[in-house]
């Protein structure tokens, strides 16, 4: 056994973690990256803190790694929110198999293939690697059996411990989705691939369906427009304006007093701003326009429930016995959603879908052709013994 080397393959993987962390530790303290490291609190403080120059933010700091350690499961779905915690259930679940794993091979696997061979033993450190795999067992052996029970145990307690971990995690979803006050979202579905009709809008045969076959429950309805440039220009506007209300806000700035010319008197800078963007939408006469030339129907709409229950027996029932109509799941959060996307033929989406797991396979083949060549002119010999019909070409 080269003890060197596998100290310094232990030395590299330690080393790249300690670099990954280090970059985690001093990217998080950038005011730059607020927005993707604290994304949730950003959005309910409603204001990005003004951080001055300082050298602290480039120094790595194993503060945070302590302070995460000692972070309770109620306190991450009070601040990361239910997936963060089930993710963080999944990467503990991952260990604790991976426990078992060391455990078992360590002391039922190891000693077996160590003394799987009647032969005379050095010391370890000077052993090959060889002796502890399977290949130094005999060929027949009983005690490749105890392979097979290591194999039995490890899948057993896999599934022991991911039945409770998921018997635990349903248990935390539902105490959360109880406790949690009542959202618009959960009352809500969305339907997609709503047939077109000759004589009347997407509006009215949503209405008309669903005031049909769920009358009892159907509430109401909103459709799901195509934003043409216009509004795009408008919702773009509105972003700067909040953008530079929270700049103003934060430097605590007041209208500044700017003089016109020699004679002029002061005049006030928002009340410039103020007057020229009211003598712009004079010119244009945007508030003059129907939205119906800005916007134009999709085939989706979100549909509001009277009870949640209504909601999730909607979205789960099929609603046509074309699959392809009327598909409804339950609606994100709006913030979840990217809304261009609800404007997609529905039929495209699985022809796209198809077309991603079509390149995919193409990308991993282009990759795993010449890699599998490249290993395979290293081990020529065995090649020959395992494909005799190969010996011919591997010579040539």
């Amino acid at each position: 056994m080269d003890i060197s080397a596998l100290l310094t393959s232990a030395g590299i993987n330690i080393g790249v973690c300690v670099v990954l962390l280090s970059l985690y530790s001093v990217l998080r303290k950038q005011p730059s990256n607020v927005g993707v490291y604290f994304g949730r609190r950003l959005v309910s403080v409603c204001s990005r803190p003004s951080d001055p120059f300082s050298f602290e933010r480039f120094v790595p700091s194993p503060s945070w790694i302590v302070k995460a350690w000692e972070t309770t499961e109620e306190e991450i779905l009070a601040t990361g929110g239910m997936d963060a915690a089930v993710f963080l259930r999944m990467v503990v679940f991952s260990i604790r198999i991976f426990s078992v794993a060391v455990v078992i091979c360590f002391f039922l696997i190891l000693p077996v293939n160590y003394h799987g061979q009647e032969m005379r033993h050095k010391r370890i450190p000077l052993e090959s690697l060889e002796v502890f795999t399977i290949a130094n067992v005999k060929e027949g052996s009983k005690w490749l059996w105890t392979h097979c029970l290591a194999l039995y145990i490890i899948t057993c307690s896999a599934c022991i411990l991911l039945y409770f971990e998921y018997k635990s995690i349903a248990k935390m979803r539902l105490k959360h989705i109880t406790g949690a006050p009542p959202n618009p979202s959960h009352f809500t579905v969305l339907v997609r691939s709503i047939p077109r009709c000759s004589h009347e809008t997407y509006s009215e045969t949503v209405n008309k369906f669903f005031t049909k076959y769920h009358s009892s429950s159907y509430l109401s309805h909103q459709m799901v427009y195509r934003s043409g440039r216009v509004q795009k220009l408008m919702t773009n506007a509105e972003k700067m304006y909040m953008t530079f209300k929270a700049a103003a806000h934060e430097q605590n700035c007041q209208p500044s007093f700017m003089p016109r010319g020699l004679c002029g008197g002061p005049t006030k800078s928002f009340e410039i701003v103020s007057r020229e963007t009211d003598n712009i939408s004079g010119k244009t006469g945007f508030g003059d326009l129907d939205l119906a030339t800005i916007r134009k129907e999709c085939a989706a709409a979100v549909i509001f429930f009277k009870t949640r229950y209504a909601a999730v027996t909607t979205a789960e029932v099929l609603q046509s016995s074309n699959p392809m109509l009327w598909v409804s799941v339950l609606a994100p959060e709006p913030h979840d959603v990217y809304w261009s996307n609800l404007c997609i033929p529905y039929r495209q989406l699985w022809i796209r879908k198809i077309g991603t797991l079509v390149a995919s396979i193409a990308f991993v083949l282009v990759f795993l052709i010449p890699v599998t060549f490249v290993q395979g002119l290293t081990q020529l010999d065995q090649l020959q013994q395992t494909f005799p019909f190969l010996r011919g070409l591997l010579k040539k």
